[in-house]
C-alpha cells in the first residue's frame, strides 16, 4: 500500500526542517535533533510531576503523568530512539495521550542511553523502574494492575523488562503494548530490504543503533537484547503489537506477535500498511495514528 497522504505531508515537514538520518551525524547531534523535532504535544491532563529514584548506578529520572482523581491502573511507559536517543521530553506527547485515553497513571523512564552506557545498563534501568512502580505507585494514585509500554527500542525494553519478570519472579504485568519494536538484531527480513531508505528510520540507522547499544556480538544473541530469540515466549502478560507496512521494523513486530500466539500468549496485532515508523507520534495529524492510538488505548484503558 502506498504511504498516507496525511502522513506524506507530515514527511515532507519534517524532511523540510533538515532532520538528517541518524546514522550520519553524531550521537550529540543526533539527540539535540530528537529534542528539537520530535515530542511537542498539545494535550492537556490533570497531573505531570518528575521524580528521580534509585537505579543500578545512580538516580533514575521518572515523569508521571495522571488525567484522573481516581485510583487508576498505572502503565510504565520506555521511550524510542534506538537506545541512544530520546528524553522525557520528547516522550511527552505519546504519554500525555495514553494518559488521556486510558485512564492509567503513566510513568514515563529515563533509562540510560547508549553508547555511554551500552547494553544491559538501559534494561537494567527499565527494570528498576519497573521493580519501583510496583511497590510505590499508590504514592502518585496508581492502583490496581500494572502494565508496560514502548515505542521502538522502548517496545525492545518493554518486551524484554516483560521476559525478566517472567523468568525472576518479578512483578506481575497485566499488559504488554509492544509499538513497532526492535526484536531481533537481523537486518535480512523483507521489511528490511522494502525500507532500507526510510521514511524516517532506515536500515542504516538501525545498524547504527544497535552498534551503540550493543558491547560486542555476543550480545546480539541475549535473549533480553534481540527478544525474539528468548527460549520460549510462554506464560507472558498478554500483548498488543503494533507495526507499520513502510517501517524496517515491520517484519521484527510481525514475528515477535506470531512467537507470542505460537506459545500461547494472548496476542493482538494490529498492522497499518500506510504508515511509517514512529506515527503514533503523528496522532494530532494524521487520522491513521489516531485510530491506532485508539485501538492500543482501548486494550489498556481501566
Amino acid at each position: 500500500m502506498t504511504l498516507d497522504d496525511e502522513l506524506a505531508a507530515e514527511i515532507r515537514g519534517i524532511e523540510a526542517m533538515g532532520v538528517p538520518e541518524w546514522h550520519a551525524v553524531s550521537v550529540e547531534s543526533a539527540r539535540r535533533v530528537e529534542d528539537d523535532v520530535f515530542g511537542g504535544s498539545s494535550r492537556s491532563i490533570e497531573f505531570v510531576r518528575d521524580l528521580a529514584i534509585p537505579g543500578p548506578r545512580g538516580e533514575i529520572p521518572l515523569r508521571i503523568y495522571r488525567d484522573t482523581d481516581d485510583p487508576c491502573g498505572t502503565l510504565v511507559f520506555y521511550h524510542g530512539g534506538g537506545w541512544t536517543l530520546g528524553t522525557l521530553e520528547s516522550a511527552g506527547d505519546l504519554c500525555r495521550e495514553l494518559a488521556a485515553r486510558t485512564g492509567r497513571v503513566v510513568v514515563s523512564v529515563d533509562y540510560r542511553l547508549a553508547p555511554e552506557h551500552p547494553f544491559p545498563a538501559g534494561l537494567d534501568d527499565a527494570y528498576a523502574a519497573l521493580e519501583w512502580v510496583s511497590q510505590h505507585a499508590e504514592t502518585f494514585g496508581g492502583a490496581g494492575d500494572l502494565a508496560v509500554a514502548g515505542t521502538s527500542a522502548g517496545g525492545n525494553l518493554a518486551a524484554a523488562v516483560a521476559l525478566r519478570a517472567r523468568d525472576h519472579d518479578g512483578p506481575e504485568i497485566s499488559h504488554q503494548a509492544l509499538c513497532y519494536p526492535i526484536t531481533n538484531h537481523a537486518f535480512d527480513t523483507e521489511s528490511y530490504r522494502e525500507n532500507a531508505d526510510g521514511p524516517l528510520l532506515t536500515r542504516a540507522d538501525m545498524e547504527w543503533f544497535w552498534e551503540q547499544y550493543l558491547r560486542s556480538p555476543v550480545d546480539a544473541a541475549n535473549p533480553y537484547a534481540s527478544v525474539l530469540r528468548a527460549r520460549d515466549h510462554a506464560n507472558l502478560p498478554e500483548a498488543t503489537v503494533v507495526t507499520a507496512g513502510h517501517d524496517p521494523l515491520r517484519d521484527d513486530g510481525v514475528a515477535y506477535a506470531n512467537a507470542l500466539d505460537d506459545a500461547g500468549t494472548p496476542v493482538e496485532h494490529h498492522h497499518y500498511p500506510s504508515m511509517a515508523h514512529g506515527f503514533l507520534s503523528l496522532t494530532d495529524s494524521v487520522s491513521v495514528a489516531d485510530d491506532a492510538m485508539t485501538a492500543v488505548a482501548d486494550r489498556l484503558e481501566e
